[in-house]
């Protein structure tokens, strides 16, 4: 019994994201099934719903329902600076050659809440590169964009935030770059001038720009290996000559089926250059 009721809800889960698919055109089918059965867990609560069927029925029929549930589908946890070894290799390893670039673009793919393109944003501006960078922030969740793009962190976050900045090698006080009131802050609107931000989904849509980095730091982990390597293969295709992809510390290219296409650079953190004449 144990086996058949498990079954059910494997199969209860497919339909449903068969049914977000077709009704609603996000694509989760490519998704790791493990990890969205434990996020569907916790909205089957939230929802007040016995069975994923039952969610099935609200999220054709009740329009409402869609977009709260989109909030547990994508994962939205990040930091500033989060693995501060990573900025510092982008600091002291990749910068010095972006610098040969007179104008730069960057692609921060699954930006979630913003914190990754702020962090950026702020290496950048303390490089003396961001005046000549246009940063492509892209997610599926609109909730996410638009907080993203407003540039507003609850204040109890900032102490990790500038711990993290502080080990990344920052170069300023990360308070510079930000004001507070009313226990949250806001982000210098000098350094959003630099940022588009953009609904793109991975699953489904294509390259749109060609740019010098790519950062899609733990997205990957959420995805099976079709889905990885769709994922990749749109990074490949959107870096220029020589340009500079890094990944989460729990991502790697190897056994990807573009792992010929790609250099490791700074391989500790993730850090990857596209080989020339690719």
């Amino acid at each position: 019994m144990p086996h058949r009721k498990a079954r059910t809800a494997d199969i209860e889960q497919r339909l449903l994201i068969d049914a977000i698919y077709h009704r609603y055109h996000y694509d989760f089918r490519g998704y790791a099934q493990a990890s969205l059965k434990r996020r569907l867990a916790s909205a089957l609560v939230q929802f007040d719903c016995k069975t994923l069927s039952q969610l099935q029925d609200r999220v054709l029929h009740e329009p409402a329902v869609f977009p709260a549930l989109l909030e547990y589908l994508t994962v939205q946890v990040s930091d500033m600076f989060r693995d501060p070894s990573y900025f510092q290799a982008l600091r002291q390893e990749v910068v010095p050659l972006l610098r040969t670039y007179p104008s730069l673009k960057v692609w921060v793919a699954g930006c979630s809440a913003g914190e990754e393109v702020y962090s950026l944003a702020i290496l950048l501006q303390e490089e003396g590169l961001l005046d000549r960078t246009l940063i492509y922030a892209t997610d599926i969740n609109p909730h996410a964009l638009r907080a993203a793009e407003s540039g507003v962190f609850d204040v109890s976050r900032v102490a990790a935030f500038t711990e993290n900045h502080a080990r990344s090698g920052g170069r300023s006080s990360l308070s510079d770059y930000y004001a507070a009131a009313y226990g949250r802050v806001v982000f210098d609107k000098g350094l959003r001038e630099h940022m588009v931000f953009s609904d793109h989904s991975l699953a489904t849509d294509s390259v749109f720009a060609e740019v010098h980095l790519v950062s899609c730091r733990n997205v990957l982990i959420y995805f099976e290996r079709d889905l990885q390597d769709r994922a990749l293969g749109l990074f490949r295709e959107s870096l220029c000559h020589r340009g500079f992809l890094g990944l989460g510390s729990k991502e790697s290219l190897r056994f990807s089926a573009h792992t010929d296409a790609f250099d490791d650079f700074v391989l500790q953190d993730r850090i990857y250059r596209k080989k020339a004449g690719l």
